[in-house]
């Protein structure tokens, strides 16, 4: 599949990017989010340094990816509980 050369903006700057297309709505919805919340941070804290606001960015982003995965494990750990015991019931029947 062919790769899309497109430019994202972030804050104040523009990055050349090659994506492939399947990906494109995803990179373009994150560099929004970026900015949205890079916006917020400065609004909400009245700094402008670019590098503290990036920061804060950053480490917001790991950390709902880091609730996102404990939340997965917990499904996981779930379902396979739930599908142990219909195996169980299964096996009893039998």
């Amino acid at each position: 599949m062919q790769e899309l050369a497109i430019k994202i903006k972030i804050h104040d700057r523009q990055y050349p990017m090659k994506v492939e297309p399947k990906d494109e709505i995803y990179v373009r919805k994150a560099a929004s989010h970026i900015n949205h919340q890079i916006k917020s941070y400065s609004e909400q804290f009245n700094t402008i340094d670019t590098q503290d606001l990036l920061a804060m960015v950053a480490l917001d982003c790991m950390i709902d990816h880091l609730k996102v995965q404990k939340d997965n494990a917990l499904t996981q750990e779930n379902v396979e509980k739930k599908l142990a015991s219909v195996l169980q019931l299964v096996a009893d029947i039998t």
